[in-house]
């Protein structure tokens, strides 16, 4: 009988062994967004500061509050310089309200950048690309219903403030979050690595921006492939069905995960490859998001109870009575909240299409219109 070369064996990858991989990305991947943070904040420095000056024009205010939390990648950032503001009676309480709305659109830049890491496949990108700018549209349209009412009624700062003098001070409750702080030790030792090159300034923002683009890329990449082996057709269905059931339990989750590692971004980009991989659905994911936006006010609520100044406290709650507000306006009715999913798959066909398109969403959302918005109203 003629011999036959021998075919070599596919070996499969022990279950144990991909999760751990999984892991290890995962964490690769957090440490990628905690650079990317580390690139903006750096080349924001000196910058976002005195954007706050002399604002009264509330859609000056959204403006500021954008294009500060885009530059320094932390709405808590944000948040906490217009406490510092109020608090010293250069900044009304009018006017932070929409600086905070403009604060909760700005954080969701990172979110979007990461699904840059699927842009060269192109069905993965189209999915990553909705699920990362569903957050944004929701918050726009959250901005364009609330922020006319807010203008009108007052409702927003009136109700925090009220809400301020029925709670109690001195106990504010702050969580060290674990994971923020392994995430930490990870992003610090790859940041100081690259700073002993003898970089500073803006040179070192680009190098820790191209680093940690490179390392969501090469992340994603095997994130994406790991997950859909691990998490067959059977558990794939069971979570989109466990999570279709009800939006609430979604916001519970994407809650409880935003309180947890302290960052509504982190949430929100772990999202990202769930849905470029295509295990969860858009319509699964936003809930999630929503909750996301609801937990990311939770640790600075319970923090700002034990300030000083009430000020604290009523931002806080400004914060997250417009989260609160936005998500009762858009979920509850299915007309509305197919807006924000819609819009974002339309603009993922188009970015998907086209990449030019991804540069243009990215530069015209979070830096010209502000940008133009504080000229034209300053």
């Amino acid at each position: 009988m003629p011999s036959h070369p021998s075919i070599p064996v596919r070996r499969e990858v022990p279950a144990w062994l991909r999760a751990a991989l999984l892991l290890a990305l995962l964490y690769g991947f957090l440490v990628a967004i905690g650079l990317m943070s580390s690139a903006f904040k750096i080349l924001g420095e000196g910058h976002a500061g005195g954007l706050f000056a002399g604002v009264t024009n509330p859609f000056a205010a959204l403006a500021v509050g954008i294009l500060a939390t885009v530059l320094v990648q932390s709405s808590s950032v944000t948040t906490s310089t217009i406490v510092a503001l109020c608090g010293s009676g250069q900044l009304a309480l009018e006017t932070a309200v929409p600086m905070v709305m403009g604060a909760n659109i700005g954080t969701t830049v990172t979110n979007t950048l990461v699904s840059i890491g699927s842009v060269r496949r192109s069905a993965e990108f189209r999915r990553a690309f909705a699920c990362a700018t569903v957050h944004d549209i929701f918050n726009f349209c959250s901005v364009a219903v609330l922020l006319p009412l807010e203008l009108m009624t007052g409702f927003l700062h009136g109700a925090a403030r009220t809400l301020t003098d029925l709670v109690s001070f001195g106990g504010g409750v702050t969580f060290k979050s674990p994971v923020k702080a392994a995430v930490k030790v990870g992003t610090r030792s790859v940041q100081g690595v690259i700073e002993e090159t003898g970089l500073t300034g803006g040179a070192l923002s680009i190098a820790l921006l191209v680093v940690s683009l490179g390392l969501i890329f090469l992340c994603l990449k095997y994130i994406t492939r790991n997950m859909r082996v691990l998490l067959v057709d059977r558990i794939e269905a069971s979570l989109n069905s466990v999570l279709g059931r009800s939006g609430v339990l979604g916001m519970v989750v994407g809650m409880a995960i935003t309180v947890s590692v302290q960052s509504s971004s982190i949430t929100t980009s772990l999202l990202v490859p769930l849905c470029a991989s295509g295990i969860l659905t858009l319509q699964n994911a936003f809930p999630i998001t929503l909750g996301a936006n609801i937990g990311t006010t939770i640790t600075a609520l319970l923090a700002s109870m034990a300030a000083d100044s009430p000020l604290g406290l009523t931002v806080a709650l400004v914060h997250l009575l417009f989260n609160l507000a936005g998500t009762l306006v858009f979920y509850p009715v299915p007309t509305l909240r197919n807006i924000p999913i819609r819009g974002a798959r339309r603009l993922a066909l188009l970015a998907s299409n086209n990449k030019l398109w991804l540069l243009v969403y990215v530069v015209v959302a979070f830096v010209l219109l502000p940008g133009l918005g504080i000229l034209l109203f300053e």
